[in-house]
C-alpha cells in the first residue's frame, strides 16, 4: 500500500498543504515545533480516525479555524482508494471511503495498516497498563475485525456494569446479564491477546538483538486475571466489593503486558538508549508481524527516532529500514545528517522535504 498524495487543511499548525510522496522513503527535516510530527499524525489520523497521542478533535482543528479537512489518495496494491475526513467544531466528524460515508468508524479500522514510532511511545514503558494493552489491541484490530467487535462489545458491557455499581443497584439479574457478556467477549479477547504475544515475542527479540548488536534478551509476558478461572464467576464473587469501589475491579481491562530486559522489567532497569532501542524494535516487529498477517504491507512512520541512540544503533536501524521488506516509509528529524545517510543507501525512490512554520516544501524532485 502506498500513500500517493496527502491534502491537509487546518490540521493543527498546518493550515494548507498538498504533498505528493515517493513510493519509497520520504524524509522531512526542520526545527522542533515546525509541523513535522503533525504531518505524520495527519497520516495516522486517516488510518485510525484519531490522533496518535489522543489529541481531542477540538484541538486538532487549528485554533483560528472552524473546520479541518484531510484527504489521502492511496495505491492499494493496484487499486485506488480515496479517504476523506472532515472535522468541524461541535459536529460529528465525517469519514468517507471513495466518496461513501462510513456508517461506523470501526468499519474503517484495518483498511490502511500503519505503524508509527515516536517519542510518545515512551509511555509504553513508563506509563500504566492501559498503554500496553492498547499496543496489543491495535496490532490485533488491524487484521482481525471480530476482535475489534468483541472489544467494542466488552467495553459497552463494562460501562453499563460500572453505571449499575455507581448507582448502587442491587438487582442481581441485571448484573448477571452483563457479567455473561463480559465473560463471553472477555474470553475471546484473552485468547487472541495471549496468542498474539506468543507469536510476536520471537520477532521482537530478533529485532532488538539486531539493532543493539548484543545477546541481551527481551521478552513480553501477557498477564491476565482470566488465568485464575472464568470471568463471570470472578465478577459475581467481587460484586459487593465493586459496589463499594464504584467500578469493575476484575476483567481483561485490568490485564498487563510485562516488558522485560534480561528477565527484569525494562521500566526499572533500562537506560535511555536501551528504552529507545526496546521501543523501536517493538514497533519494527509490529510492522513485520502485520506485513506477514495482513492483506497489504503497512506504511511505516518514524518520528524523530535517532535522538539518544549511539552511532552503531543508528547504523543498524538505517540498514533495517532500507531493506526490501519495508515499503513506503516516512521519516522526520531536526537536521539532514541522518536523513542524508539514509538516502545515500537508497537504490530506489525517495523524496526530501523541509517543514517550516507548518509549510511543507519539497527539496528535491520525487524519484
Amino acid at each position: 500500500m502506498i500513500l500517493k498524495k496527502l491534502s491537509i487543511l487546518n490540521y493543527k499548525n498546518i493550515l494548507q498543504a498538498e504533498v505528493q510522496f515517493s513510493s519509497g522513503i520520504n524524509c522531512f527535516f526542520g526545527n522542533n515545533g515546525m509541523g513535522k510530527t503533525n504531518l505524520l499524525d495527519a497520516i495516522h489520523y486517516l488510518s485510525f480516525c484519531k490522533s496518535h497521542i489522543n489529541t481531542p478533535d477540538s484541538q486538532i482543528i487549528n485554533n483560528t479555524q472552524e473546520l479541518c479537512v484531510l484527504q489521502g489518495n492511496y495505491d492499494y496494491d493496484g487499486r485506488e482508494e480515496e479517504i476523506f475526513c472532515a472535522i468541524r467544531r461541535k459536529h460529528r466528524k465525517l469519514f468517507k471511503r471513495n466518496k461513501k460515508e462510513y456508517d461506523k468508524l470501526s468499519e474503517h479500522i484495518g483498511l490502511l495498516p500503519l505503524v508509527l514510532v515516536s517519542p510518545a511511545d515512551s509511555e509504553l514503558i513508563r506509563g500504566g497498563s492501559d498503554e500496553r494493552r492498547r499496543f496489543i489491541d491495535v496490532i490485533i484490530s488491524q487484521q482481525d475485525k471480530p476482535y475489534l467487535h468483541a472489544l467494542i462489545q466488552y467495553n459497552k458491557a463494562l460501562f453499563q456494569r460500572n453505571s449499575l455499581l455507581k448507582g448502587q443497584c442491587l438487582d442481581a439479574s441485571l448484573y448477571e446479564v452483563l457479567e455473561m457478556q463480559l465473560d463471553m467477549y472477555g474470553q475471546i479477547i484473552y485468547e487472541k491477546r495471549k496468542k498474539l504475544v506468543e507469536d510476536f515475542t520471537p520477532i521482537f527479540n530478533e529485532y532488538y538483538q539486531t539493532i543493539c548488536l548484543s545477546t541481551e534478551q527481551v521478552h513480553l509476558s501477557y498477564v491476565s486475571q482470566l488465568e485464575k478461572g472464568g470471568l463471570a464467576e470472578q465478577l459475581a464473587a467481587n460484586r459487593d466489593r465493586d459496589r463499594v469501589l464504584g467500578y469493575t475491579s476484575t476483567g481483561i481491562h485490568k490485564d498487563e503486558l510485562e516488558m522485560t530486559l534480561n528477565n527484569y522489567l525494562i521500566r526499572r532497569v533500562g537506560s535511555q538508549g536501551q528504552n529507545k532501542t526496546y521501543l523501536i524494535a517493538l514497533k519494527l516487529a509490529q510492522f513485520v508481524f502485520l506485513s506477514r498477517r495482513g492483506q497489504t504491507r503497512p506504511i511505516l512512520l518514524l518520528d524523530d527516532i535517532f535522538d539518544k541512540l549511539d552511532a552503531d544503533r543508528v547504523e543498524q536501524i538505517i540498514k533495517l529500514v532500507s531493506g526490501d521488506q519495508f515499503g513506503q516509509i516516512f521519516i522526520t528529524d531536526t537536521n539532514r545528517k541522518y536523513l542524508d545517510a539514509i538516502l545515500q543507501t537508497m537504490d530506489h525512490g525517495y523524496a526530501l522535504f523541509k517543514v517550516e512554520q507548518g509549510a511543507v516544501q519539497p527539496m528535491e524532485d520525487v524519484e
